[in-house]
């Protein structure tokens, strides 16, 4: 019976008294409350739910698509290029008529036996514009020296798509930043817009300010076109311009076998 009780009173003395239990040490980092140790406040600080490795795959991945869908988007319109109608002649332009810089009405038939190299773009675009029309002036200029009898057949044409601000005088003053050799047109919205809805041009406005201010999403191409006013080619912005002038020559100078 001794025995009995100094074992009791051992046994008493080795096993710890159990704590009653914190209901938020109770809760880990799955839960909805923080972790109740170092380890885990380490855990939270360090393993969050995205990593910056993370983020730099997103970043890649982004600029990849918005690489695809570009380089698509070139695809498509060069595919446009193949179609043939009943007629056999690209599904891309047609008759229009818009206004110079003078005042006077103009329309496709104004430029019969000449070569266009016809843009769309907009006086206030703060990059994409002026570089695209650059090129075009390099273009010419290459022409010029290397193919003088072409070059005098080829008219560089801007065509706004920005009619609302883009008026005569202010196109006036845009046209003295580029190649003495091209065309400003505008005209009213109704004939912009179906002009641009004949050569399937995009024309969006994007990021508008409250004061009203805006810029003008749209298609980068130059359209070719030969001196009977059918479409022989278009350049997209990918193209550097030797290769331009390299399809001019090619386009220009072809004879077909028949």
């Amino acid at each position: 019976q001794r025995s009995t009780k100094t074992a009791k009173r051992m046994l008493s003395q080795t096993t710890p008294k159990s704590k009653p239990i914190d209901p938020k040490a109770a809760r880990t980092t799955a839960g909805t409350g923080r972790p109740s140790d170092a380890a885990g406040e380490a855990f939270s600080r360090h393993r969050g739910p995205v990593s910056w490795a993370a983020f730099g795959v997103i970043a890649v991945a982004s600029a990849s698509a918005v690489g695809y869908f570009q380089v698509e988007r070139e695809r498509r319109l060069e595919r446009a290029m193949g179609k043939v109608v009943s007629t056999g002649k690209p599904a891309i332009g047609g008759p229009w008529s818009l206004v110079d810089l003078d005042g006077n009405l103009v329309t496709n038939k104004n430029f019969e036996g000449k070569w266009l190299l016809l843009y769309f773009g907009f006086a206030r675009c703060p990059d994409i514009c002026p570089s695209e029309m650059l090129k075009v002036g390099r273009v010419m200029d290459t022409l010029k020296k290397e193919h003088p009898s072409l070059a005098q057949k080829i008219q560089p044409v801007f065509v706004s798509v920005d009619p609302a601000r883009d008026s005569l005088k202010v196109l006036r003053e845009y046209g003295k930043d580029f190649h003495p050799s091209y065309v400003f047109l505008t005209g009213s919205p109704g004939q912009v817009q179906e002009m641009a809805k004949k050569y399937r041009v995009y024309v969006s406005k994007a990021d508008e300010t409250e004061d009203g201010d805006y810029l003008v999403d749209h298609s980068i191409v130059v359209y070719f076109h030969d001196d009977t006013g059918d479409l022989a080619d278009c350049f997209t912005q990918s193209m550097r311009p030797k290769d331009v002038v390299e399809k001019i020559v090619e386009r220009m100078t072809f004879v077909p076998s028949y």
